[in-house]
């Protein structure tokens, strides 16, 4: 496991290293000991799967409010995603700016997310799994989001046929957002 910073503070790529066989491979997605050694979260509350059935779903850009803000580490099991993560921490120097990264079931690569970023990503396949680790455990009164297509982030989708849920059409602009990261 190769733990690697991202462009955007606190954020990591993680490459899976596969080990292989005639039967298949074997891969850990998680490891205590490397995490403490690079600073990151050792302590999992919850993981979520998410299964979107159809390419170009956009499901995002979300967030926890405090005292429920999380920290997540994303990975795909099967298909593909254009995963975006938005820092949206005060104090960072990179506050308001985003980044993304291609996960997929064959790059094994996974995503580390801090507290105090949004979250959101595009399928690129149909029937796509994603699974997560998540250090808080999940209220939906605490719940929000940064609307994913905000002119101020100018995040490219690359894609004008989007599935999403009316909730996170509506959800506000970072322009209108007061954040309490």
């Amino acid at each position: 496991m190769q733990i690697a910073p991202l462009r955007l503070k606190d954020a990591c790529r993680i490459k899976l290293e596969r080990i292989t066989d005639a039967r298949g491979y074997f891969m850990r997605f998680y490891n205590r000991e490397i995490f403490a050694a690079h600073g990151l979260q050792t302590v999992w509350e919850q993981e979520s799967v998410s299964f979107n059935k159809d390419k170009n779903t956009v499901r995002g850009l979300h967030f926890q409010f405090p005292p429920f803000n999380e920290t997540k580490i994303v990975r795909v099991v099967k298909g593909a995603i254009f995963d975006v993560f938005v820092d949206l921490r005060k104090g960072s120097e990179t506050y308001g700016e985003w980044d993304a990264i291609e996960l997929s079931a064959e790059n094994d690569t996974a995503v580390y997310i801090p507290k105090g970023f949004a979250h959101g990503f595009k399928t690129l396949a149909e029937n796509t799994l994603v699974e997560y680790k998540i250090d808080a455990l999940y209220n939906a009164e605490s719940a929000g989001g940064i609307r994913w297509n905000d002119a101020e982030l100018a995040i490219d989708w690359n894609t004008e046929n989007l599935i999403m849920s009316a909730r996170d059409a509506a959800l506000p602009a970072l322009a209108d957002f007061d954040s309490p990261f």
